[in-house]
């Protein structure tokens, strides 16, 4: 299982997740997504920590606190969507099919 950490500041850090969800138990893994274009982070990230119970634990303390002048929401992660195959082209590429 994995946890949902949003409305994050922008200036938090890997570091600073795993110092406030350690107080809960151990922190296996912290990923902090950033912005392709920018390298800034997104203002969520996904906290794995070594157990169901230290996780809700962490989920119950955190959810609405605030936290570096933001209010955290904080719940279960749910499983990635896989996208759907784009359908089409990228803008109107289709020139030999015109008519005129």
């Amino acid at each position: 299982m994995s946890i949902y950490v949003g409305n994050l500041s922008y200036q938090v850090t890997e570091e600073d997740l795993k110092t406030a969800f350690s107080e809960y138990g151990t922190v296996k893994r912290v990923q902090l997504p950033t912005d392709r274009e920018t390298g800034r982070p997104r203002g969520f990230a996904f906290v794995e920590m070594e157990s169901d119970d230290k996780e809700t634990a962490a989920i119950e303390a955190l959810d609405g606190a605030e936290w570096m002048g933001r209010a955290l929401k904080v719940n279960k992660a749910k499983p990635r969507e896989e996208r759907s195959p784009s359908r089409g082209s990228w803008g109107n590429n289709d020139r030999d099919n015109r008519r005129y």
